[in-house]
């Protein structure tokens, strides 16, 4: 990729908006990736469709799969100079049942079945399940779920060691390798398993900018995989999949501790009260929001999509819905891994998310978080909300931030301006982080010497690039003196020549 301080002019060829249809909505797009859209085509194509971050699912595919994706990603960003995003996924302690004969074992209402950990094939006497421990851990009485909560059962009796007996209560067909949900039982698991650490092994020699953490319980699940990601010294910011009632137990430490969080309500919805998930989404919205930290709404937001060519009246509801509780990013799973329509699936919620955006504000105000006067960095986010403000009150066309560690983007971003924000800095891989944020515009800029001269820079490459014209308002915030890389202590309005 051409260096910005030997040729600017590049990023007016090769600059992230112009190979998007339209590069301006500010809440963003993640897509799976698997074998409907792996290769470098059709990676590109989602690009341009509107994607800003790509998940890699390490529950299916190998390191190499995953390694190839990861160039055709890199050769992408190189190509056309944009910091798409790559979040990769951990697998975490999903629990499932074994093999059942005949891939099929029909059980109603009533039906008496056996867990076991022996690893046998399922028949009506018994049935291995993944969790060795769940005699042990399991209380009589207690829910158990299986295949998305299609199958429903109570635990009948347990010995405490090997098995554990179960009275059906809501009947259907268990086919083989579904998974368990286990609502009411304080499982002792790790949440991070051997196949976790073997992935996370992998992941921390990659340019990875996030990694999600699944089934997490509590902050300290969070705090052991920082310690890890911190050991290898590798910049990957942590991402808290929200996915059992524990964690929304526990969402105001597991918020503070994490980067970021992943509203995964596939497992969340099967394991809470279905009618308390809508309110729930909202919460954890608004929290993050107060946090500054960036959430992600995910799960069966266009899932009639993976076989039809445009999604249902609900689905398309559902997508603006979190745009306007104010998400920063919407995810899509199946539909673009493995779906018919990859592409016009990114067009399609990059249709919804435009026309939500247009009646975003309304919804935000009265919203927006403020500084903590006794947090350390009081004076620091004093000067980033107030740039947002200032930006609305003058009518500026952008909000201009230079970063190191990416703290201002994330403070600017979550108080959702109506100006763009526009984030420079000489840290690669901050950017491809930061892709996640919402309305946030990433641009890598190494040259920082005065002040005067950077926000100069900065200036003539938004206008080259055609996101600001002359006359236009621009509110710029640095850390002075520039050479010292300091937390944002200056604010200034210019106006573009």
């Amino acid at each position: 990729m051409a260096m910005l301080q030997t040729d600017t002019d590049t990023l007016l060829m090769k600059n992230n908006s112009t190979i998007r249809k339209d590069g301006m909505q500010n809440t963003k797009i993640v897509a799976t990736v698997g074998p409907a859209c792996n290769s470098y085509e059709k990676l590109l194509e989602l690009v341009r469709a509107g994607v800003d971050v790509f998940r890699l699912n390490f529950s299916h595919g190998s390191h190499a799969d995953h390694l190839q994706v990861i160039q055709h990603i890199q050769a992408i960003n190189e190509e056309y100079n944009t910091f798409i995003g790559i979040l990769a996924d951990l697998q975490g302690p999903k629990l499932r049942v074994g093999k059942i004969q005949d891939n099929a074992l029909p059980l109603q209402a009533g039906d008496v079945i056996t867990l076991v950990n022996e690893n046998v094939i399922g028949t009506r006497e018994k049935i291995y399940m993944s969790y060795e421990q769940f005699a042990e851990d399991c209380e009589v009485g207690e829910r158990i779920l299986m295949d998305d909560g299609k199958l429903v059962f109570e635990v009948f009796e347990t010995n405490k060691k090997d098995q554990v007996k179960l009275k059906c209560l809501h009947g259907g067909v268990l086919s083989s390798n579904k998974g368990v949900n286990l609502p009411d039982t304080n499982i002792k698991l790790p949440c991070l398993t051997e196949k976790d650490l073997e992935d996370l092994d992998f992941i921390l020699t990659q340019p990875v900018g996030w990694i999600a953490l699944s089934f997490v319980r509590t902050k300290e699940d969070i705090l052991e995989i920082k310690k890890r990601v911190e050991a290898a010294k590798h910049p990957a910011k942590i991402m808290a999949k929200i996915e059992k009632p524990e964690a929304v137990r526990n969402i105001r430490k597991i918020i503070k501790a994490a980067n970021g969080i992943m509203i995964a309500r596939g497992d969340l919805g099967v394991e809470m009260p279905m009618e308390r998930l809508p309110i729930t989404q909202k919460e954890i919205i608004e929290m993050c929001m107060q946090f500054s930290r960036p959430v992600i709404v995910a799960t069966q937001l266009m899932d009639s999509m993976i076989t039809n060519p445009s999604p249902t009246r609900a689905e398309i509801t559902d997508v603006a819905n979190a745009v306007l509780d104010g998400t920063d990013a919407v995810m899509l799973s199946a539909e673009t891994s493995v779906g018919h329509h990859p592409a016009l699936v990114v067009e399609a919620m990059t249709r919804i998310i435009e026309e939500a955006e247009k009646h975003y504000w309304p919804q935000i105000e009265g919203r927006r978080p403020k500084a903590a006067n006794r947090a350390r960095t009081f004076q620091n986010d004093v000067i980033c909300f107030n740039a947002c403000r200032v930006a609305e009150e003058i009518g500026a066309k952008g909000i201009v931030g230079m970063t190191v560690s990416g703290y201002t983007a994330f403070k600017m971003s979550s108080y959702r301006p109506k100006a763009r924000i526009f984030i420079f800095s000489d840290q690669r891989q901050a950017l491809h982080s930061l892709n996640l944020l919402w309305g946030v515009q990433c641009f890598f800029y190494d040259r920082f010497t005065s002040t005067d001269e950077t926000i100069q820079d900065c200036t003539g490459i938004l206008k080259n690039c055609g996101f600001v014209k002359e006359d236009d308002i621009l509110i710029n915030t640095a850390s002075m003196p520039m050479y010292k890389r300091h937390r944002t202590n200056m604010l200034k309005v210019t106006v573009v020549e």
